[in-house]
């Protein structure tokens, strides 16, 4: 494990070198600089090393809290330590309100520096943690991460792409599980608000009348309850970006309010009388028709068209079929590490069997799919037919043409469909179809819905 990196800036160089003969014993390698400027210098040049700075409060040209900014700008995850041969209580306050870790004073005794150094090494090398977390985190939900190269995709996210640069409210529409979140935080990813808050919020997860308090927060005493002054999501999301999944479930009195957030930036919280003002990215999805929502009277028009600025369909599964071989692999390799065991992919059967599923709950479907089979299968082993769910076991020997109209081809779908919905239960399906059991295996045996 390398020596943790500290940079100890004093201009009294007899003192200087005492304390960095102390820290060095402790274990750690000190870089030195006798004033401000060369102290900055060396932080340009070491500044992904650094993890605490420990400088002298009075300096040839500045004074130690005038600098702590730029300290913080040239190093912004190391801690600082001010050091003064005459503590004040006035000057310590100041420091820590403008981000010191600490304020000591050069008479203290080696013992405390050492415990308060250990201390800020800690937290320094916590918040590069934290940092390179965000960042994989962050990688997670960009356009190159999303997995597929089918043309609907392809599509869709180059669409995305033109889009995420700009401040435009973005409406994501496509069926439930289809991936609209992953979408928004791409997008999100790639807009200069990258840095700032992503907050997303499920409108139809709210009750109606708990929902307007969570989005736009209250003063205390608005209601039974409230006791304490509250921030709204809107406001945690100020600089960022605000996700609103379901968005068609708002009630009319909240999509109002939500209007006047997309035209003014700004709001009225519960219970108050000042507007608050935010600087907020609307990302919206809906698994529902709004267009149509908002000619019927469920929908306001107004908002409608504030949120359609540039609509983006999210294609379904069943619109990217090539995709479903590479996410299967990718949620068996995950699933297979969290279960510890060692599954090295699967039988081609059972991957032709994915390929044939229609998919209706999308790739949320899948993941749960995946997820099941990973428990059920043999370590060391593919996964096979056997471990995925019933409804698998009755598809067609190969895919079914929805064009295909003909009386065979509707008779061949009709019966696997209530083979699946069934959950292959034989007695049950044949009870259902009004046909005997020996003629539904007949027909099984006709269109290839068992196994090959």
């Amino acid at each position: 494990m390398p020596q943790p990196t500290l940079l100890l800036i004093d201009d009294e160089n007899r003192l200087r070198q005492v304390l960095a003969r102390v820290l060095e014993l402790e274990g750690y390698l000190v870089l030195q600089a006798p004033d401000a400027r060369r102290g900055l210098q060396t932080l340009a040049e070491h500044a992904a090393e650094i993890l605490v700075i420990l400088s002298d409060v009075k300096l040839p040209d500045g004074h130690g809290v005038a600098l702590l900014p730029r300290y913080q700008a040239a190093a912004p995850l190391a801690e600082i330590i001010l050091l003064t041969a005459y503590g004040t209580v006035p000057d310590g306050v100041q420091a820590m309100k403008q981000g010191a870790f600490d304020y000591l004073t050069k008479g203290d005794s080696d013992d405390q520096l050492l415990v308060v150094v250990a201390r800020a090494v800690e937290k320094a090398q916590l918040r590069r943690r934290v940092a390179e977390l965000e960042k994989q985190v962050g990688q997670q939900y960009t356009f190159d991460a999303m997995i597929g190269q089918s043309a609907a995709l392809t599509k869709a996210k180059a669409l995305a792409e033109r889009v995420a640069p700009t401040d435009s409210t973005v409406l994501l529409e496509g069926p439930t599980g289809a991936g609209k979140e992953l979408f928004a935080q791409a997008i999100h990813q790639a807009s200069p608000r990258r840095g700032k808050p992503f907050v997303a919020v499920n409108c139809s997860a709210f009750p109606k009348d708990l929902l307007e308090s969570e989005l736009f927060g209250y003063r205390k005493g608005a209601f039974t309850g409230a006791l304490a002054d509250k921030k709204g999501l809107l406001e945690e999301a100020n600089g960022g970006t605000l996700f609103l999944d379901e968005i068609g479930e708002l009630d009319l009195a909240v999509q109002a309010k939500f209007l006047r957030v997309l035209e003014t930036q700004e709001f009225t919280k519960l219970g108050d009388t000042k507007p608050t003002k935010v600087n907020v990215r609307l990302i919206a999805a809906t698994n529902r028709n709004l267009r149509q929502e908002a000619a019927e009277g469920h929908f306001r028009p107004d908002l409608y068209y504030r949120l359609s600025v540039f609509e983006l369909a999210v294609p379904p599964l069943s619109a990217r079929p090539a995709d479903v071989a590479p996410l299967a692999e990718h949620f068996l390799r995950i699933f297979a590490a969290k279960l510890r065991k060692r599954l090295p992919g699967f039988e081609p059967e059972a991957l032709a069997h994915l390929a044939r599923y229609p998919w209706p709950g999308n790739v949320r479907e899948l993941k749960n799919v995946l997820e099941r089979a990973a428990i059920l299968a043999l370590d060391n082993q593919p996964l096979t037919v056997d471990d995925l769910p019933p409804e698998f076991q009755y598809l067609p020997a190969a895919p079914a043409d929805p064009a295909d109209r003909s009386l065979r081809a509707v008779e061949g779908r009709h019966i696997g469909q209530v083979l699946r919905e069934a959950g292959g239960n034989k007695m049950e399906a044949a009870r259902q179809l009004g046909i005997g059991v020996k003629t539904l295996y007949r027909k099984i045996e006709e269109f290839g819905l068992g196994r090959e």
